[in-house]
């Protein structure tokens, strides 16, 4: 399983992810532009020791990230999607994208991949759940739909 995130900009939601993805065996993949750097202590402080155990890989754009994984199904997060979350299938090499706190998806990006653009209900206000919250919804539903593979 892996998780994109296109240029976060909050390290306290990439420090969480970051947990996430290390308590899950899941490959956290982030796009620059980045909001912060690697070092900082926020970051650092939010993912705590867990970056030991986490595989994270940086890419400068999507479009590297594409050439390298053009194998495996994308699907791409957006509070704009029409079709929820729990209405595909994902299997174990499933990547799920996720866009900047403020600005979620690049429109261009959508409408690139619209079969695949999923969202999480939720009531209208105009905003959208916490990055880190959203991933952990998406990436606990692909596990349970592939029994938690290697998890206890």
């Amino acid at each position: 399983m892996h998780i994109v995130l296109i240029e976060p900009e909050i390290p306290q939601n990439t420090g969480n992810i970051v947990r996430t993805c290390a308590l899950t065996g899941t490959v956290l993949h982030l796009v620059k532009p980045l909001g912060f750097s690697l070092e900082d202590r926020f970051l650092k402080r939010a993912g705590l020791d867990y970056w030991e155990q986490a595989e994270v890989r940086v890419w400068d754009s999507f479009e590297d990230f594409i050439l390298h994984y053009s194998g495996h199904t994308l699907f791409l997060a957006s509070s704009k999607a029409a079709k929820n979350y729990d209405q595909v299938k994902y299997s174990a090499t499933s990547v799920l994208v996720f866009g900047c706190e403020t600005r979620g998806l690049p429109e261009t990006l959508r409408a690139a991949y619209p079969e695949q653009c999923i969202r999480i209900p939720m009531v209208d206000f105009g905003r959208s759940l916490n990055l880190a919250n959203a991933v952990a919804v998406l990436l606990y539903e692909a596990l349970k739909q592939n029994h938690f593979p290697g998890l206890t």
